[in-house]
Formats: C-alpha cells, sequence, structure tokens
C-alpha cells in the first residue's frame, strides 16, 4: 500500500479542527501533540466524577475516541470508528489531568487500528483499542 505523505499544514488543520470540536471544547479536550500516525490529547477531569468520586468512565472515553480520531485523521484521508473498546485499569480522582497518547499499529488501504494509552501523571489509567473505516474521500 502506497502510503501519502501528509504536509505539515495537513497537521495544523486537523489540530485547529480538534480544538475547536464543540464535545472537545465542553469537556476541556486539547491537543497537546501530533506526529506520523500518533497524537497527543490532554484534559482536566473538572466535574466529571462519577459516585465513587473517580473519573467518569465516560469521559476517559471519550478522551480516547477523541485522540483515536486524530491520530486517525491525520493523513487528510477522512476515517470513522467501525469499532472501539476500553480497559480501565486505575480509577484517577475528579480534577486530575489525563493525557490520551494514541498511536496506530496496523493499516490496509481500508482499515486501519490505533491503540490509546490514558494517563493520570505516570499511572495508567485505561487501554483503548479503536479500528478506523477509511471513507475513501481525501482533503487537501
Amino acid at each position: 500500500m502506497k502510503r501519502r505523505r501528509p504536509a505539515p499544514e495537513t497537521y495544523a488543520e486537523v489540530v485547529r479542527k480538534s480544538n475547536a470540536c464543540g464535545f472537545a471544547r465542553l469537556l476541556g479536550m486539547e491537543v497537546a501533540e501530533v506526529a506520523d500516525g500518533c497524537a497527543s490529547v490532554v484534559m482536566r477531569a473538572d466535574g466529571m466524577e462519577n459516585v465513587h468520586g473517580t473519573v467518569h468512565g465516560g469521559a476517559i472515553f471519550a478522551l480516547a475516541d477523541h485522540a483515536f480520531g486524530i491520530a486517525a485523521n491525520l493523513e487528510g484521508v477522512d476515517q470513522m470508528a467501525i469499532s472501539a473498546h476500553i480497559h480501565y485499569f486505575s480509577p484517577p480522582a475528579a480534577g486530575t489531568v489525563l493525557e490520551a497518547v494514541a498511536r496506530r499499529v496496523s493499516e490496509t488501504e481500508k482499515t486501519s487500528v490505533y491503540v490509546v494509552d490514558v494517563y493520570a501523571g505516570d499511572r495508567h489509567v485505561a487501554s483503548f483499542e479503536g479500528i478506523g473505516f477509511k471513507t475513501g474521500r481525501v482533503e487537501g
């Protein structure tokens, strides 16, 4: 499979769009870094606690899913999630700053697989796997 090398302005546009996303803004997510097939997104989990006083699993999933979407769309070929699952390891306290680090682990002409690890400082909070489907539309 021939890979198209994205221009730096493609990365900048993906970051701009991702930071402007209404849902991401609602949850306070911000892109920290992008590279080939990788993305890092941070979020302060204020007001996102569950009944146990830890960060709600839905907030952690949303952060991981957002990082997955950014990493999967860096090359300018639209992708949508067709499958995602998460394993929770260690519940962080509410108000903690979380970081989701996404990286591509596999790719074909039509699909891609990404792993996203979520951290609270040095503590591994969750691991997410997302499968993307390439719609074929190329931006730019």
